[in-house]
């Protein structure tokens, strides 16, 4: 398997993963700023997981695309 290949898989994997994610969020019934007061644990760990999977995926990305040291005559 190319390193494209493999590229392209995990970035199907963290989609999959980040969509997994979106389904699971219940939005609230009621549109007022109370409503989202109460579910704000959930709101929280949502966006802190959305950013450590981000970096997650750019680092994955910087290391297919880094050239190891033996590489750089």
């Amino acid at each position: 398997m190319g390193k494209g290949r493999l590229e392209a898989f995990s970035d199907g994997v963290i989609a999959i993963i980040i969509t997994i994610m979106v389904l699971e969020f219940k939005v609230p019934h009621t549109a007022t700023f109370s409503a989202l007061q109460a579910i704000w644990p959930v709101l929280l760990s949502y966006i802190l997981s959305f950013i450590y999977i981000g970096i997650y995926w750019s680092n994955h990305h910087h290391l297919f695309n880094a050239k190891c040291c033996a590489c750089k005559r």
